[in-house]
């Protein structure tokens, strides 16, 4: 059974200390990825300096067994979801921008152009700090994520990467101590409690609302979204 991990000795830290006094960047390898790991942080965000989501990929392939909802409609319906999510966190489609390269296939595309847009994404932001998930999470998409996000940072003066860990805390139980030497972070949802919730309720494909025709489609269980909202986000300055 997976959990949330969260260590016995954490130092917690205030949303301000995390977004620089900036508007700050999420890179999202998926939808809903942005809400599960940092919707607390990004409904700050919002309310005070701003926030841009960039999510990396269409998330086509969560039902590949399902003929009512083929790649380029789960897309679509992914896309609204992110919206709506996005919304309940205080921002607005603006605030939003969508790659929709291949879901699973992030590493074989033109990293290069990747890079570039989402350095100009940072500079036209004024972004100091940059979010992408943890290289210790399994997905490839995942970890493709994190080396752009490492390419993206010499390209912008000024900006620092954080890591925010998503699946790694729901299935390596040896996580915390793989990260300790990082010095990790905790955000308490706390007040952006509810608004997280709501986020990642949004994402209705994948709570198994909609897709009917794949029971072996990805679905967060109740448990696992009841995990990410109660406990802390987790940060650290990646690596240089």
């Amino acid at each position: 059974m997976g959990h949330v991990l969260t260590p016995p000795v954490l130092t917690t830290v205030a949303a301000d200390a995390l977004t620089g006094g900036a508007p700050i960047v999420v890179l999202a390898p998926h939808p809903d990825d942005e809400s599960l790991g940092c919707g607390a942080l990004l409904a700050h965000a919002f309310a005070q300096d701003g926030a841009q989501v960039i999510c990396m990929t269409d998330g086509s392939a969560s039902h590949p067994g399902s003929r009512d909802w083929p790649p380029a409609r789960l897309a679509a319906a992914r896309r609204q979801e992110l919206l709506c999510a996005v919304a309940c966190l205080g921002g607005a489609s603006k605030d939003v921008t969508w790659l929709g390269h291949p879901d699973g296939w992030l590493g074989a595309q033109d990293q290069g152009a990747i890079v570039a847009s989402i350095a100009e994404i940072c500079r036209a932001r004024g972004a100091r700090h940059l979010f992408a998930p943890a290289p210790q999470d399994h997905h490839e998409d995942h970890r493709s994520t994190d080396r752009i996000a490492g390419w993206v940072a010499p390209k912008v003066p000024g900006v620092t990467v954080f890591s925010y860990p998503l699946w790694s805390r729901w299935d390596d139980p040896d996580l915390m101590s793989r990260i300790l030497c990082h010095g990790p972070l905790a955000l308490d949802p706390g007040r952006w409690r509810d608004a997280k919730r709501a986020a990642i309720d949004a994402h209705a494909t994948q709570l198994g609302r909609v897709v009917r025709d794949d029971p072996t489609g990805f679905t967060m269980s109740a448990e696992f979204v009841d995990a990410f909202v109660e406990a802390p986000e987790i940060y650290w300055r990646a690596p240089v």
